[in-house]
């Protein structure tokens, strides 16, 4: 079921970085067309990169898959740049784990 293979889901411009590099990739547009792509593609990998502009439309879906061990998905700055989502979201994960702020040792 799970190969350890990783992939790449993006706008086609930081999708053929990725395939250069051997990962497989899936360009996808907008939001929707990225959530299709992640669906039928969780039971075939273990990690999935996402563009942060794709995942910052579909947090409902990001928030299941978060519930599961596997696929693991990451959402990742896209050719435009960074948002913050990703980073956010490590955050958020870390202080639900430990309690506190331990990386940016910062307080809100």
């Amino acid at each position: 079921m799970y190969s350890g293979k990783t992939a790449v889901i993006g706008d086609k411009d930081i999708v053929l970085a990725f395939k250069a590099a051997g990962m497989d990739v899936f360009a996808a547009s907008d939001a929707e067309s990225a959530e299709e792509v992640l669906k039928k593609q969780a039971k075939n990998y273990c990690v999935i990169f996402i563009t942060e502009d794709l995942a910052a439309g579909m947090a409902e879906t990001l928030e299941k898959y978060k519930r599961k061990a596997y696929p693991t998905v990451i959402p990742i700055p896209s050719s435009s740049g960074s948002t913050g989502l990703g980073m956010a979201g490590i955050k958020a994960d870390v202080e639900r784990a430990v309690g506190t702020d331990i990386l940016f040792n910062k307080e809100d």
